[in-house]
């Protein structure tokens, strides 16, 4: 009888000893900062994750958005070539080149 009870006082100390263990180990995990491969590796991870929630257009919409922003960017083309013009004829006039 006496051999069971130290088997299990035993067995609690040394369970007990384990648990102190495995907080001190957590404790210094804490402390430890993460190197510099960790940290890339960390947010290379969290970039990945966030490139799963995005909703990516199909290509028909790119081929229209694409389009549009094309035709945006002539129709300013031609504006600014109205306006430069004739300010371009009214400089050569006043200099005389």
């Amino acid at each position: 009888m006496e051999d069971n009870k130290k088997l299990t006082a035993d067995l609690s100390a040394n369970s007990k000893a384990k648990e102190i263990k495995a907080t001190e180990k957590k404790k210094n995990n804490k402390n430890k900062k993460p190197g510099f491969f960790a940290k890339i590796g960390k947010k290379i991870k969290e970039m990945w994750s966030e490139l799963k929630l995005v909703s990516w257009p199909t290509f028909p919409k790119v081929l229209k958005q694409t389009g549009i922003v094309i035709v945006v960017v002539l129709v300013f083309l031609v504006c600014i070539a109205l306006f430069d013009w004739p300010l371009t004829v009214l400089l050569t006039k006043i200099t005389g080149n």
